[in-house]
């Protein structure tokens, strides 16, 4: 399953596939992002040259550590910093896998697969604190700021 989620740790799109479906799939990626806009943060893997294209076609600046074969982009600090932070991606995942039990080998029906995926993505929903950032950007200074 591939999510996206935006700076308070809410689920914003997610996209069930097969295991042997890779995430760097235009396609895929085109009807994950569709409604989106502003900024999106991914790995090394997510830079593909169709896909970044198609994303700033859509309003969505891609911002991403570049592979060691490529040029430096200049990236500002704001942005480095946010995408040293991708690592609440992998905890909301765990929250999923663990707190939630979305991994659940003993599906009979695939009707009670699809239960278990949205009922555990509504569970997420309602959690009182989930992962988030606690950063807020002064817009009249450069410097980004902690919330308390």
């Amino acid at each position: 399953m591939l999510l996206i989620i935006n700076k308070k740790g809410e689920i914003l799109s997610f996209y069930l596939t097969k295991g042997n479906v890779g995430y760097r799939n235009v396609k895929l990626m085109k009807s994950m992002t569709e409604n989106l806009f502003g900024k999106l943060y991914g790995d090394k893997g997510y830079i593909a040259k169709a896909f970044s294209d198609l994303l700033f076609g859509n309003g969505v600046q891609l911002i991403a550590t570049p592979k060691k074969n490529m040029k430096n982009q200049s990236i500002s600090p704001n942005d480095r910093i946010l995408l040293r932070k991708r690592a609440i991606i992998e905890f909301v995942n765990d929250e999923l896998k663990n707190r939630c039990k979305l991994e659940h080998t003993c599906h009979r029906s695939g009707n009670n697969f699809l239960v278990n995926i949205l009922g555990v993505q509504t569970a997420y929903c309602f959690f009182p604190k989930k992962p988030s950032l606690n950063i807020e950007f002064d817009l009249s200074s450069p410097q980004l700021s902690l919330c308390a």
